[in-house]
């Protein structure tokens, strides 16, 4: 019998190795998964199929894990590594769970009994072929499993380019033996929790069923809320209903998606060509943290950070390759053009437009739709910025999506948790480069259409490296039970006292977590220090070491555990950059050595790439800003200049520092810093090391304009703290658009009006205005002083010389 089977499995390996092209999910099991393949493995599979089990040796043989058909040998012991769940299907035969798996179990936990240092890790390993999740009107489930030969075949020719080894995280039977060892049924028990696994796991794969699109209209039409907000349009605007009705299903068709399993598949492999011509890589990270959550049958609300058009098509295609359904996407209407609307449409978009405010019928249909998404058990994707961020900050949240996801949760129909999966993307090189820079030099934004579309796919070029970071997500019922215990008992009809500030508070936390996430990047980083020399060059070895430095910077500081970090070396990192198309960094050679400078026309644009990461610096910035001006500074004045100043970069940069935690976050910088030797650090003293001042101004300009518009706000109040916040925003942003003409400031953030509103409403909520309306002037004199030491005098002497004007 074993002779036949190794005869069948060889007959096999010939045509699966050329038909099948199988990837594995997580890339990385053994990194990913934490396994340590130094204890014995077992692997369990959901059914018998010798295919599988060969495409899975063939897996497990690339990632360095055991194969699986040699056995494990315990203390002389030889047990199989592998096992069948169930036995598949057979004529006049139900499906059962093999007896044999059984027992091979119950052998393993003897071993235990008898080896006390003895923990064989058991790992549940899925072969998927086809994610299709089928319809909600036919019968059947998907079919993931083989049911004979010449399905088998056929699936093999239609599938084996689409196929998928899932790994899931291992079970101790060590630590099952201690918590449960005397249960004379553990090995039914661990069969049981097996299958239940896999059932788990097919649906995080497929996801619910599509929708028929036509019940669902007719199932919202019905929908009391819409029924109300038809008789509301009939009202207002004197139409009998059926155009009332004919105007509801119009908008229906407008917004919903057409979701299309085979539409994704064409759409994977243009996509899998698409990142193969555009970037030298996608690195994605924390993955395991979305997979744990589909497998807990929990809602999943993906809130992106928006650099590109292609963020949903790169989120997309990562979530499909990490063994994840694609989610819906929230699409601006503005996307919806001949002829790429329709396929973002059958990818899983659904269209917004860009306001409907007063627009009781659309906000109404619009907000049950995305409750019936809910209900269905889609996973939901849309952008909290509203637009693609052309500074590369994040944006202000728009939470009008937010208030729904949340309104959806308080109607009480969503029976599984919602939780939100903030996500970083970035890159080192965006795709729309030419026109954020055309944008960010004032010219209009262009539309949306196909015509741009072929522009920008005939410029493909080399862009470096993309970033897919899944950052810490928010289980919205646990954050409602810890903030707002009273969530439940709440009248779903009526809009809560609590509900507006939960809603604030949790788009905030998003983006806080989303920063939390940044990757750090050579383009950015070099961009950084670049842009930091006000001449935009440095030579060659100088930007190699502040590589260096801010590298070491990053590591010994940990301004997060989320955030992503280069493993090169700053000489490495330069090269990479130099090795990128476009971007417009160039060397050049004199008497002395190397020159790399930063051409004119790029400096807008890398105002971009530094900004995605501005965040991470902001604080040592800070600091060192406060020892190159003063030359010599008390520890605790300094400490305490950069934590009066905190609630506002936490503000405006969305920092994640907790107030209670910042205070030995600083000492753990300063500490960094004086180690590099950055500046000194006597007793009580910090103070210029000479050695390496070069070092200190570069690191310290970079919190140099953030600390200006703050100085032309603080000054503004200095001189009349009587002053409308109207006015005082209006004229904050006309001094910095003067100081950006006269001083060559080319960030676009800098005299950006939004920024300045931001600044003076955190005045406000700590208590910088009276109850009046009034600048309170010693607490405005108290910053004024700060800043007036650290801002040079040149720039200080333009702001002054525009407020007497």
């Amino acid at each position: 019998m074993a002779a036949l089977l190794n005869f069948y499995r060889n007959l096999l390996r010939l045509p699966l190795s050329l038909l099948v092209k199988s990837n594995s999910i997580p890339n990385n099991p053994i990194q990913e998964l934490n396994l340590n393949i130094a204890e014995p493995l077992i692997y369990v599979l959901p059914y018998t199929s010798q295919t599988d089990l060969l495409i899975f040796q063939k897996n497990c043989l690339a990632l360095g894990l055991p194969d699986p058909l040699q056995e494990n040998d315990i203390n002389g012991v030889k047990l199989p590594r592998y096992v069948f769940l169930d036995e598949g299907r057979r004529f006049f035969k139900s499906k059962t769970v093999k007896k044999e798996t059984e027992q091979i179990f119950a052998r393993y936990l003897e071993l235990h009994h008898d080896i006390a240092e003895l923990n064989v890790q058991l790992i549940p390993v899925s072969v998927l072929w086809g994610r299709s999740p089928g319809y909600e009107d036919k019968s059947g489930l998907p079919k993931l499993r083989l049911l004979n030969g010449i399905e088998k075949f056929a699936t093999i020719l239609w599938f084996g380019r689409d196929n998928f080894v899932r790994f899931s995280q291992s079970v101790s039977l060590r630590r099952m033996i201690n918590a449960d060892g005397s249960d004379p049924k553990l090995a039914q028990k661990l069969s049981r929790v097996a299958r239940i696994h896999f059932s788990k796991q097919r649906i995080s794969a497929t996801g619910p069923r599509l929708l028929n699109r036509s019940a669902m209209f007719a199932k919202l039409l019905k929908n009391e809320n819409i029924v109300a907000a038809i008789a509301d349009e009939m009202s207002s605007k004197k139409i009998s209903q059926e155009k009332a009705e004919q105007e509801a299903r119009k908008i229906l068709e407008e917004i919903a998606a057409n979701f299309n399993y085979s539409s994704l598949r064409v759409a994977d492999r243009f996509l899998r060509w698409l990142w193969n011509k555009l970037y030298q890589g996608i690195s994605v990270e924390h993955a395991d943290r979305v997979r744990k959550l589909a497998l807990e049958g929990h809602e999943i609300v993906y809130v992106p950070c928006h650099r590109s058009h292609i963020d949903y098509l790169l989120l997309s295609y990562v979530l499909y390759h990490q063994g994840l359904v694609p989610p819906h996407i929230a699409a601006g209407i503005n996307l919806n053009f001949w002829p790429v609307g329709s396929m973002f449409r059958s990818w899983g978009a659904f269209f917004i437009r860009r306001t409907f405010k007063g627009n009781r019928l659309y906000s109404t249909i619009f907000r049950e739709y995305l409750a019936e998404l809910f209900h269905r058990g889609y996973s939901v994707e849309f952008f909290i910025e509203g637009g693609r961020s052309r500074t590369g900050r994040l944006l202000a949240p728009k939470t009008g999506m937010m208030s729904m996801t949340l309104q959806a949760l308080q109607s009480g129909q969503q029976t599984r948790p919602i939780t939100v999966v903030p996500v970083y993307i970035g890159y080192e090189h965006v795709l729309e480069v030419d026109t954020y820079a055309k944008e960010l030099r004032g010219a209009a934004k262009e539309k949306e259409n196909a015509g741009l579309v072929l522009r920008v796919i005939k410029k493909l070029r080399n862009l470096g490296k993309g970033y897919v970071n899944f950052a810490e997500p928010i289980t919205l019922n646990t954050y409602l039970n810890q903030h707002y215990p009273q969530w439940r008992n709440t009248d779903e009809k009526t809009r809560p006292e609590w509900f507006n500030e939960a809603v604030d508070r949790v788009s905030n936390q998003v983006m806080v977590n989303i920063n939390r996430a940044a990757a750090v990047n050579a383009m950015n980083l070099t961009g950084s220090i670049l842009l930091s020399s006000r001449q935009r060059a440095l030579s060659k070895e100088l930007l190699i070491e502040q590589l260096d430095t801010y590298l070491q910077l990053l590591r010994n500081t940990c301004y997060d555990d989320d955030v992503i970090l280069p493993n090169e070396n700053g000489e490495s990192l330069l090269q990479h950059v130099l090795g990128l198309d476009r971007v417009g960094i160039l060397v050049e050679k004199d008497n002395f050595g190397e020159i790399v400078r930063l051409e004119r026309s790029s400096a807008v644009l890398m105002t971009y790439y530094r900004n995605n990461i501005q965040h991470l610096f902001v604080l040592p910035s800070f600091i060192a800003s406060l020892v190159l001006h003063h030359e010599a500074i008390e520890l605790n004045l300094a400490l305490d200049a950069v934590e009066k100043f905190y609630p506002f970069l936490a503000n405006e940069l969305f920092l994640s520092i907790p107030q209670e935690k910042l205070h030995q976050y600083l000492l753990t910088i300063i500490d960094e810093l004086c180690r590099q030797q950055i500046f000194k650090r006597h007793e009580n003293m910090l103070s210029i090391n000479k050695k390496r001042g070069r070092s200190l101004q570069l690191l310290a300009a970079g919190v140099r304009e953030t600390l200006q518009r703050y100085y032309i706000t603080l000054s503004l109040l200095k001189a009349n703290t009587t002053l409308s916040r109207a006015e005082l925003e209006k004229e904050s942003q006309s001094i910095a658009q003067r100081l950006s003409v006269l001083h060559g400031i080319n960030a676009p953030e800098f005299f950006d009006k939004a920024v300045f509103a931001a600044f003076i409403n955190c005045l406000k909520q700590n208590n910088y205005f009276d109850e009046n309306g009034n600048a309170i002037s010693e607490k405005i004199d108290e910053l004024h002083s700060i800043l007036h030491k650290i801002v040079s005098l040149e720039i200080d002497i333009t702001i002054q010389d525009a407020i007497e004007k």
